[in-house]
């Protein structure tokens, strides 16, 4: 599975926002959302397998941490559409001031 597709759920992208705060607890993170146990590890899953998040024991738990690199691809690929919004926005202001 690829970067995209794994953000491309609203659960995973949820789980990814709880990450990026700071490494949390598995256990944590499942009890922000109304589905099993199981279902979450398998979101979880996903992100891992593409690269999003990795894991550390400590004791025995073990905590997901983001990891930004694997966001580089969607990164790259927004910023070819960077212009697009500058121009738009560069109109929107030249409109405004008129």
């Amino acid at each position: 599975m690829d970067v995209f597709k794994a953000i491309s759920d609203p659960t995973r992208r949820a789980i990814i926002d709880l990450v990026a705060k700071e490494p949390i607890n598995i256990n944590a993170i499942a009890d922000n959302f109304d589905m099993s146990r199981p279902a979450v590890s398998k979101h979880i899953k996903v992100l891992s397998d593409t690269g999003l998040v990795g894991a550390h024991q400590q004791g025995r738990d073990r905590f997901l941490y983001l990891q930004l690199n694997a966001l580089k691809e969607v990164q790259l690929w927004l910023k070819k559409y960077e212009y697009f919004w500058n121009d738009r926005l560069d109109n929107l202001d030249d409109f405004l001031k008129n």
